[in-house]
């Protein structure tokens, strides 16, 4: 199998991540979409990472349909496959995955445009406020030392990935110290071996 993207990606981050916790072997290629758009968009035509390759070569092209691949190689996956445990964590997964795409939207505006939009950029900072005050307020209800209970799921990793680019692309801007609960989620989750060994800093494209 063949993980392509960088890490500094929340995205390929959660994908990387996952794959050294279920200890599956792989292949990563650290293409940019801008270096590498080409190569990228020979196998996704969406030109977008992650892009994953099988070992029977068949292509998946967004990271939760590779984590449900992933899920599918092993005994004990990292989201729940019963109810009502599925939908509460791909919940929490997807208001993570939600805050890091409205994060990389508002980086793009300010990087990529000469004059930027205050309409835009103002509802896609309050829908990252938004998104924190929910994903506080949800860990902070949880007792266990990871959100779903004794083990790490994908929730986890989706929110800490989130909360790491956040804290890159917009430390100056978005102040995470108010969230306490997720603050010391994403310290539990950096200080795994995994997470960093994945970790990539930040270098906004030329």
């Amino acid at each position: 199998m063949i993980l392509i993207g960088q890490c500094d990606s929340p995205f390929v981050r959660r994908v990387a991540i996952a794959l050294r916790l279920y200890g599956l072997p792989f292949e990563h290629r650290t293409w940019s979409v801008f270096g590498q758009a080409e190569d990228i968009r020979a196998l996704n035509p969406l030109m977008r990472v992650p892009t994953f390759i099988l070992d029977d070569g068949f292509v998946l092209t967004d990271s939760h349909m590779i984590l449900d691949y992933l899920d599918s190689l092993v005994e004990a996956p990292m989201f729940p496959r019963v109810e009502p445990a599925r939908h509460r964590a791909l919940n929490v997964a997807t208001l993570a995955t939600g805050l890091a795409e409205k994060a990389v939207s508002l980086f793009y505006e300010r990087v990529m445009h000469r004059e930027t939009s205050a309409t835009w950029e103002a509802r896609c900072a309050g829908q990252i406020g938004s998104v924190l005050v929910a994903l506080e307020a949800d860990r902070t209800a949880r007792a266990g030392p990871w959100w779903f209970g004794d083990r790490m799921g994908h929730a986890d990793i989706a929110v800490a990935c989130a909360l790491r680019f956040v804290a890159d692309a917009h430390g100056a801007v978005v102040d995470l110290t108010p969230h306490a609960a997720l603050h010391q989620h994403a310290k539990a989750c950096e200080s795994l071996p995994a997470f960093v060994a994945t970790l990539t800093p930040f270098v906004p494209p030329a």
